[in-house]
């Protein structure tokens, strides 16, 4: 139980229904769907509408998506929603430009967005509504207005330079040059528009017609490749989930292109080494979990690409042999220097979970990548486009090297957490690379250490910089800084928090869920 005199929040808890989302406007929508009588998978779609329109700098629908759902007799699904590279990006072109890095080129960065078609494919199967429904308050704020959080208008402070150097991201998302300050009220009527079109006539408004040839154009004009023939071969698929075990409960991800196996690898190499015996804020288990993490994301950069041309076997990837190799290099005293650190850009997303009166679960993830994503909103239509390409390899014979239609590694995430056949956990973490690790930190705070959700997200976290320095959250005490340096690390504080979250436990036996939301976000939980 957490301590009343002190700031913070309580868990929510409630009986029929709940959402936790990343935005209060969202979680209102996601709560009335709910309480309508739509399921889980329909208050998700409202939520993520929503988001699209209030947090346009994390999420929208020229982004990605990614879902896994868990029906009430247990069965669980998962749905790969992330879009593909131009059928004519090829290696070789970008090799001959003298280009290194797709970040440095935004045009060429641009993907096929996803997120329609899975909205689009996740309803077909398992919703009871229609996009009319779910995307009317999404539609309503984008044509009459919304009010800028606190977080949102912050990070679209920060990314006022960035939008000043596109012309549609000038006309839809600034006023005279400037960004809007929170209490604010900003409209998207463009989206508005263009949210009706697909409200209408689903996913085909969004990849055929005029919407699409806006996309292309928009793209072409500034040197990309992606073309309406491109946008019409969108698909969404659904996967087989990868998990692993995790002292009484069974971790689930979605399989690469996404970085989920990442997440697995890491609690693997926990498990092994025995993480749960060290204090909760102690400098030793961040020890552990850092130097488990430098090992799972070098094995991530090494290997995680789109399945068609991965080569290593998942299967041996998660094997208790592959952890017990990767754990014998563990120095509990001292911090190893010869393991490759990759490059972390920032990245924005939105995590949402939603649990309905059935126990129907899910968790569901959709980003743009970077704040704005590429920073290319279409001139018509007013959509804000991923640079989610940024994340190919330009190295010959990488497995994640760019290719034609070509899905890159993903860093965006969701998780469900099961135990006894039935969800214990349906959760997520925000933060471009940073989620990998997140998952693992929040589920050892959850299952290790016996924190409720709220209390889980709450936590101080670390992560590295791409210098490879630790940057811990400011709640992390000197102290702790200084023996960490003693074993070797190079630390600091860092500048922004890490990533965001949210996660809903169910209690079988209590017939109750309880919630918690990240307050590193302007986010909430609300049941009924």
């Amino acid at each position: 139980m957490r301590a009343f005199d002190r700031p913070g929040r309580s868990a929510v808890h409630a009986s029929h229904g709940m959402v936790a989302t990343s935005h209060p406007l969202a979680c209102s929508s996601a709560l009335a769907i709910l309480r309508e009588g739509g399921n889980a998978v329909d208050a998700a779609i409202a939520a993520s509408a929503v988001l699209s329109v209030v947090e346009p700098q994390m999420t929208g629908i020229g982004g990605d998506c990614f879902c896994i759902l868990a029906e009430p007799d247990g069965s669980l699904h998962g749905l790969n929603g992330s879009g593909r590279a131009a059928a004519n990006a090829t290696l070789d072109w970008y090799r001959q430009q003298g280009i290194h890095s797709l970040a440095e080129h935004p045009a060429h960065a641009v993907t096929v967005p996803g997120s329609v078609k899975a909205w689009e494919t996740l309803l077909e199967r398992f919703g009871t509504l229609g996009f009319d429904r779910l995307f009317a308050d999404a539609i309503d704020y984008a044509e009459n207005g919304f009010v800028l959080a606190p977080r949102v208008a912050c990070d679209w402070q920060l990314t006022r330079d960035k939008l000043r150097q596109n012309d549609g991201a000038r006309r839809h998302y600034l006023r005279d040059g400037q960004a809007p300050a929170v209490g604010e009220k900003f409209r998207l009527p463009a989206l508005a528009n263009t949210l009706k079109a697909i409200a209408r006539s689903g996913s085909a408004a969004m990849y055929t017609g005029r919407i699409a040839a806006d996309i292309a154009s928009t793209v072409q004009a500034l040197g990309g490749f992606l073309s309406e023939e491109d946008l019409a071969n969108v698909s969404a698929d659904w996967v087989e989930l990868i998990s692993t075990h995790y002292r009484g409960v069974e971790l689930f991800e979605i399989p690469p292109n996404g970085q989920g196996i990442t997440a697995l690898i890491l609690l693997n190499l926990l498990n092994k080494l025995q993480a749960a015996n060290l204090s909760a804020d102690s400098a030793q288990r961040i020890h552990l979990e850092m130097e488990c993490a430098r090992l799972a994301y070098s094995v991530r950069d090494a290997c995680v690409s789109d399945p068609q041309t991965m080569q290593a076997n998942i299967d041996g990837l998660l094997s208790d042999e592959f952890a017990n190799a990767l754990a014998e290099s563990f120095n509990p005293a001292q911090r190893k220097p010869d393991i490759s650190l990759p490059a972390i850009p920032q990245a924005d997303t939105v995590y949402l979970t939603v649990v309905d009166r059935d126990l129907r679960a899910v968790s569901f993830i959709n980003s743009i990548y970077m704040s704005f994503g590429s920073g290319i909103v279409t001139t018509d239509s007013g959509v804000v486009l991923q640079n989610r390409g940024a994340c190919f390899s330009l190295e010959e014979n990488h497995p994640n090297a760019i290719g034609p239609s070509k899905r890159p590694m993903h860093t965006i995430i969701p998780a469900m957490a099961m135990k006894n056949g039935k969800v214990e956990y349906s959760f997520g973490v925000m933060g471009g690379a940073y989620q990998a690790m997140g998952h693992a930190h929040v589920l050892t705070n959850l299952v290790d250490y016996g924190m409720d959700p709220q209390e889980a997200l709450d936590h101080p976290r670390v992560f590295w910089g791409d210098d490879g320095t630790l940057e811990f959250e400011s709640a992390t005490t000197a102290a702790t800084l200084e023996a960490l340096s003693k074993l070797g690390h190079q630390v600091r504080y860092a500048g922004t928090p890490h990533g965001g979250g949210q996660i809903i436990q169910i209690d079988h036996a209590a017939g109750v869920l309880i919630g918690g939301s990240d307050p590193r976000k302007d986010g909430q939980v609300q049941g009924y």
